[in-house]
């Protein structure tokens, strides 16, 4: 006879679940409290008697609610959402993390706590709940808001760092101390796992998608998400890295693809199951007696989060240019702590450097909290009325004065030119970077691992190290020539920014000629610097890399243009993917994304000037779609119509070209058309093959 204990338990869980959320419903309250109810009422320290026997069991169960969760809040927050609100997320999560930190370790010593406690309840304070967020901001209908946008970008942000802190809270409970090339190493190892993954996966998880959903068969395009889902949250936990980073990451890649909509209903169910088993896990940990025995410290605590999470957020938000209205939302809705600060505080139990007392009472803090997060949400509104009437009117002119002056210096910085070239060569090389960085670190990792089928190469020459170096420089060499022909650019835009010709006068060509060459070789010289650190496991002996050096020099020489083409069709679908708008469209709009589409659609007629850098180059060499949006859909040439014009259509002085999309495409498609030839030149250049 089978252990039945699993199955048991699992059925007193959704039952005992079902219940309490029918009566919750019924009162028009938050099903997220009754889910955590129901696990008060079955749990280990609710009298008369337990009504769960395999605890563990269910709290492995719990972990596929955070997997759900996560995933499905990837499927709702894509990338290009993610990228508009980066800076706000950033700087929010940030003054958040720092000042909870702070009173954290306050509140510890104010209790006469030990060192190491007080840290590590800082750590434990300083990170929102994003799975308690998400659930409450879905139950309440606003998931769909500018805040609740806002929001998630906190919530990611501050789990990525939340994932530093806990590899720097090891180091530090380990060692005693944190060295700075500690804290630079852990962050830079995340940086290139995002990279990696986020390139990776939009370079192949649309195109599977496209091709499993061309079979029409719902089971099996559930299957292979589920099986893209787990492998990515699994691949994340073995590189030491949190299972809702993982999940999140491949649900934003997969946003991406056209197939959303059909991939967001058929995850519903399984999303709203295991999120269910997750918040009952959260009431089992609950232990009422705990409530009395620190009942000083946890109401401390309780107002110390819920107040410096309005505080910190909100000013977070404003700072970074926000109103007050849109910033006091932010700051109510981050107001809870939750599966991260369980993951801190064990693991400063399973270290042996907290007292036993921490994680309960952060178990504790974070289920009170969760049982406000609902109400406080709710009453944000009101929160935002009340503030705009007690504030003085002077300290509102203020504010509101503020946000303009920001919203105005960010319209100026995006309609730069100049700079806007010179910030998207600099991500574009970052990028490079780390995928340089990703090929090598699998390299060295694969040359520890003995494959039978390998060659045998002598110790003399290296060993397999010198066989996977190779490898790894042939797989970089298109990162390596893209590069280099960026920093090409990059040179001939900083020689124009810099050396102005009323200045220089006579002298203006060789100073910007020494200026771009500077720029050249000094990128070089960093490239080389890169290479060599990472290939300080690898590298074969000196004679063998000379001769390997010199190979690898003459594939890049002959193999040129080739890999420029490579490198540049893998460019063109990243950004084709980050700009596609009818998946999008589709998601929002349910079963009519053509009506919602055309409702906030426009066409606009654009004329191409002798100025314009677009004249004599062909349709897709200019990107139009990808880098804004909007679409040709004609051109009108001499009195005559060209209607729907293919990629090889060549755009000639004197065009007026049709443009159909959203306003906000259509303005960048203009500004896009009528720029002029000196900067965009040195980006058009960049993607040219024959540099």
């Amino acid at each position: 006879m089978h252990d039945t204990s699993l199955l048991r338990d699992l059925a007193v869980v959704m039952i005992v679940a079902g219940l309490v959320t029918v009566v919750f419903h019924r009162f028009k309250q938050p099903v997220v409290l009754g889910y955590i109810l129901a696990g008060v009422i079955i749990g280990p320290h609710t009298p008369p008697f337990p009504l769960i026997r395999d605890e563990e069991a269910i709290e492995t169960l719990s972990e596929l609610g955070v997997v759900m969760l996560m995933f499905s809040l990837g499927l709702e927050f894509s990338l290009r959402k993610l990228r508009q609100v980066g800076t706000t997320a950033f700087i929010a999560a940030a003054m958040e993390i720092l000042l909870m930190l702070w009173a954290g370790y306050e509140i510890g010593r104010l209790f006469g706590w030990k060192q190491m406690d007080c840290i590590f309840l800082g750590a434990i304070l300083s990170i929102s709940s994003t799975t308690i967020i998400i659930k409450a901001l879905g139950e309440l209908g606003k998931s769909k808001e500018s805040f609740a946008e806002l929001i998630f970008g906190i919530l990611i942000v501050e789990d990525i760092l939340a994932i530093v802190m806990i590899a720097l809270l090891s180091g530090l409970a380990q060692s005693g101390s944190l060295q700075p090339e500690e804290v630079v190493s852990t962050m830079a190892r995340l940086g290139i796992f995002l990279v990696v993954l986020l390139v990776a996966g939009l370079l192949t998880v649309p195109r599977l998608l496209r091709y499993v959903a061309g079979f029409k068969s719902n089971e099996m395009l559930l299957i292979t998400v589920l099986g893209l889902c787990f492998g990515v949250s699994f691949l994340a936990v073995e590189l030491g890295y949190s299972v809702a980073l993982g999940a999140f990451i491949i649900g934003a890649v997969i946003a991406e693809a056209r197939e959303i909509g059909r991939i967001g209903e058929l995850m519903e169910p399984l999303r709203d199951m295991f999120s269910a088993v997750f918040f009952v896990a959260i009431g089992l940990l609950i232990q009422p007696a705990l409530l009395v025995r620190y009942a000083l410290p946890i109401a401390i605590i309780t107002v110390v989060v819920v107040a410096g999470k309005v505080l910190t957020c909100s000013l977070g938000t404003f700072v970074a240019g926000h109103d007050s209205r849109t910033s006091l939302r932010v700051g109510v809705g981050l107001a809870q702590i939750g599966e991260f600060s369980f993951i801190i505080a064990s693991l400063g139990i399973s270290l042996k450097v907290t007292s036993d007392f921490l994680y309960p009472i952060a178990v504790t803090v974070s289920a009170i909290t969760t049982l406000l997060t609902p109400y406080l949400i709710r009453s944000s509104d009101g929160l935002v009325a009340w503030f705009d009437r007690a504030a003085p009117r002077r300290l509102v002119g203020h504010l509101e004065l503020y946000s303009r002056w920001v919203e105005q210096f960010r319209k100026g910085r995006r309609q730069d030119p100049a700079r806007r070239h010179l910030r998207r060569m600099a991500w574009q090389m970052t990028v490079n970077s780390a995928l340089i960085a990703g090929i090598f670190i699998a390299a060295a990792f694969a040359a520890d691992l003995k494959f039978n089928w390998m060659p045998i190469i002598p110790e003399h020459l290296g060993g397999a190290r010198t066989l996977f170096w190779f490898a790894a420089m042939l797989l970089s060499l298109p990162l390596y020539i893209a590069t280099l022909r960026k920093l090409q650019a990059l040179g001939m835009l900083v020689s124009e920014m810099s050396v102005k010709r009323a200045v220089a006068g006579e002298k203006t060509a060789p100073i910007r000629a020494a200026v771009a060459n500077t720029v050249l070789v000094t990128g070089i010289v960093g490239l080389v610097l890169l290479t060599l650190v990472l290939s300080s496991a690898l590298l074969p002996p000196s004679n063998v890399l000379i001769v390997l050096t010199l190979l690898v020099a003459a594939v890049g020489w002959v193999q040129w243009r080739s890999f420029v083409k490579i490198y540049a069709k893998a460019q063109f679908d990243i950004e084709e993917a980050l700009s596609e708008t009818p998946a999008a469209a589709q998601h929002e709009v349910g079963l009519t994304p053509s009506l919602g589409i055309l409702k906030s659609s426009q066409l606009e007629a654009v004329p191409i000037g002798g100025s314009s850098f677009v004249i004599g180059k062909l349709i897709r060499e200019i990107q139009l779609r990808p880098r804004t949006g909007a679409s040709i859909i004609g051109i009108e040439r001499n009195g005559e119509s060209i209607v729907n014009p293919g990629p090889d259509e060549e755009i000639q002085n004197g065009d007026v070209v049709f443009l159909f999309g959203h306003p906000d495409q259509l303005r960048s498609a203009r500004a896009l058309l009528t720029e002029q030839p000196g900067l965009d030149a040195l980006e058009s250049a960049e993607t040219a093959p024959g540099l």
